[in-house]
């Protein structure tokens, strides 16, 4: 097999993992270290959040050194409240812990802006420290 299609295969593999309790968020959040963390906000009845999903599951597989997660908001009160959710989709970017920015919508043009804005921010923090 080429390196292309390794690649390709690999990448194909990357999925958007489903949390569904504080407990799962903080080992996921606490494992991700200074990677950026982002949170889909969802619900099965939600048409948007349908329309956008497969564009975060590109996100995800684009790129990788960001963790992406999902939350459905009839399943996870805990975390809903702690990121004051009101209405969705709605997607929250972490870091080492902090909330850095939120958006709400099926905006793919904005997702993907905030994605590569935060992951660029978050590694230039690092450069920084170094």
């Amino acid at each position: 097999m080429s390196e292309a299609g390794k690649s390709d295969s690999k990448r194909s593999h990357v999925q958007v993992t489903e949390i569904s309790n504080e407990e799962e968020l903080a080992t996921v959040l606490e494992d991700a270290g200074d990677k950026l963390v982002v949170i889909d906000f969802f619900a099965d009845w939600c048409f948007p959040c349908k329309l956008i999903s497969p564009f975060v599951l590109d996100l995800a597989r684009t790129h990788t050194d960001v963790i992406f997660v999902k939350v459905d908001i009839d399943e996870s009160d805990e975390i809903v409240e702690r990121y004051e959710i009101r209405s969705i989709p709605a997607f929250v970017f972490i870091k080492s812990g902090r909330k850095l920015d939120s958006i709400t919508g099926a905006n793919y043009d904005l997702l993907t802006k905030k994605v590569a804005q935060h992951k660029i921010q978050a590694a230039t923090e690092e450069i920084s420290i170094l």
